[in-house]
């Protein structure tokens, strides 16, 4: 399988290279040269397959042979080695739960799987390697986690000051030995410009070897599409009809890879990207008009994007066809108010417990159900709410449990350094 740059379509490179590299000439992202296509019996069979089996499938046609048969089964072994169950809310809609991993959310997927393919390629390099990461909550977390103690890996996280939960603060910044925090002043939008400025940055690239984990990272975003597969399998069981899947999106990653298993035979009704005040893409639905915004925080601090990198791939898949985009897409802006009064109302009435980004998909697919009568889905929770306790603890006026595996780190010591929004400061850091 090769790999073309977006922006500058004479680049093709393979996986390794691609997943080395992050990104390629112009800032620009990889995709694939074409989309691998799932056997129809497979798709319709899924429950004959272990959840193994479907991952190894699933990545197989991405990586080639690039990576041994034995070992990338070990990979994508080693990347669902969690629970990833589909539960039943209520009538109509069920929570895909991808919060059972290490960092209690979904980024686990994508990062374990990443980190293992990247030590497997790096085994022989004597240069030591920086990966280079902004995240806007999980991405940094699970990153971090991902890569700890790696050898022959330092991780340096870019994160925006005063704009994510203590538990994610705290998943970022307490680990220490190879894994870096910056405290960025300013926003999730200067922390993704400060990365992709130092990986144009001439003299950064002579001195380091730099790559990248954010979803820009085609390790990090194919391997999404494995719980897509995952959860069909479990539908497939409870459901006859096709589900609608809605997709809580701030950089847009997760529903791109849901697409891309769509694209490739996975048996979908219809997509829904759910946003928070952050509606750059529900606007593009409605106008044909794609116009990056000012960032907006809200309780759901791991959307809050107004400029989502990934959105370009979701416009190379649909072949930049507006109607096929909008056929197959919907997308619905949920505010922090709607957000608390929907939590309190899905406990009070299911005793059911989400936090607000699962919260902004909750009550985007609960709109698109009252109108499309007769249809059904599932949403995909992305995090424990655990990670977001002032805005779930306010709206069921209960104490969130801290679960086991974060009370020793909750404890630990904060190891960050803060920088302003200045690339200048980020290079000074980095070359030092």
């Amino acid at each position: 399988m090769k790999y073309y740059n977006l922006k500058d379509k004479e680049e093709v490179v393979d996986f390794k290279t691609a997943t080395i590299k992050g990104q390629g000439k112009e800032k620009g992202l990889f995709f694939p040269e074409f989309i691998p296509q799932f056997d129809n019996s497979f798709i319709e069979n899924l429950n004959q397959y272990s959840d193994e089996e479907i991952a190894f499938q699933c990545m197989k046609g991405f990586v080639g042979d690039e990576i041994p048969s034995d070992i990338l089964k070990q990979i994508v072994s080693e990347t669902i080695n969690f629970e990833i169950p589909l539960k039943k809310i209520n009538e109509n809609i069920y929570s895909l739960e991808l919060f059972h991993g290490p960092t209690l959310a979904f980024k686990d997927v994508g990062a374990r799987f990443m980190s293992r393919c990247l030590s497997y390629f790096l085994k022989d390099e004597n240069k030591k390697v920086t990966v280079l990461v902004a995240t806007s909550g999980d991405t940094g977390g699970a990153v971090a986690n991902g890569f700890y103690k790696t050898q022959g890996i330092n991780v340096v996280i870019l994160y925006p000051k005063n704009r994510v939960s203590p538990v994610q603060e705290k998943q970022l910044t307490a680990l220490g030995e190879n894994i870096y925090a910056l405290e960025v002043d300013g926003s999730f939008d200067d922390c993704q410009s400060l990365v992709k400025q130092a990986f144009s940055d001439d003299e950064i690239n002579s001195n380091l070897f730099l790559t990248s984990a954010n979803s820009i990272n085609i390790a990090r975003w194919l391997p999404q599409q494995i719980y897509y597969l995952l959860a069909l399998k479990q539908w497939q069981k409870l459901e006859k009809q096709n589900p609608v899947i809605c997709v809580p999106s701030g950089n847009f990653g997760n529903i791109c890879a849901g697409l891309l298993a769509y694209f490739r035979g996975l048996s979908a009704e219809h997509f829904i990207a759910a946003c928070n005040e952050n509606d750059v893409v529900p606007n593009y639905l409605k106008s044909e008009k794609l116009e990056p915004k000012k960032t907006v925080a809200t309780l759901s601090n791991a959307m809050d994007v107004g400029n989502p990198s990934n959105f370009v791939r979701i416009l190379e898949l649909f072949n930049n066809q507006f109607e096929d985009l909008k056929n197959k897409i919907s997308g619905y802006s949920i505010d922090d108010k709607k957000t608390l009064q929907t939590i309190t109302k899905v406990y009070q009435e299911y005793n059911y417990v989400l936090e607000p980004h699962s919260t902004v998909a909750y009550s985007a697919l609960e709109q698109y159900l009252k109108e499309n009568p007769g249809k059904k889905g599932f949403i995909l929770s992305t995090a424990h709410p655990v990670k977001f306790p002032d805005a779930v603890e306010k709206a069921i006026n209960l104490k969130i449990e801290l679960p086991e595996s974060l009370t020793q780190l909750i404890k630990k010591e904060k190891k960050s350094t803060e920088i302003n929004p200045d690339f200048e400061e980020l290079k000074r850091f980095l070359l030092k």
